[in-house]
């Protein structure tokens, strides 16, 4: 697999049409930093960690409304391995006019948006999530 980040977006956005209550991923680092990202913005109930097995995995529980549709309507995936986006402190973008999140790595470690912005860095931007 040769972009793991966009395979976790797409289970995530897949479990959620289907209307799955969990999504099970593979474990790594970067992916324990999004779904803590997502649960705090409240986009997910929340996850956990499984470390059984070589690599683990990561088990999200998807939120949904009372129309059993879910919270997370989009996805996208920004940064690629083919073609990677960096972004400046003052070129941070907003997301549906600040609906939605840019989710960035930053020396400072995987911060959204607003983070990033009140940090005063910039960084590769991963996705945008709404």
């Amino acid at each position: 697999m040769t972009d793991p980040i966009a395979d976790m977006l797409t289970r995530i956005r897949n479990a959620g049409q289907a209307g799955h209550a969990t999504v099970k991923v593979p474990r790594s680092k970067i992916k324990l930093q999004l779904a803590r990202l997502l649960k705090d913005e409240g986009f997910i109930e929340g996850y956990i960690d499984v470390p059984e097995g070589p690599q683990g995995h990561v088990k999200l529980f998807l939120r949904y409304d009372e129309n059993k549709s879910a919270i997370i309507r989009g996805l996208t995936r920004v940064s690629k391995p083919g073609r990677r986006v960096y972004v400046g402190k003052h070129d941070i973008p907003r997301v549906r006019n600040g609906l939605g999140i840019a989710i960035l790595t930053t020396p400072r470690g995987v911060l959204t948006d607003h983070n990033a912005r009140l940090a005063g860095v910039g960084g590769e931007v991963l996705c945008y999530v709404w």
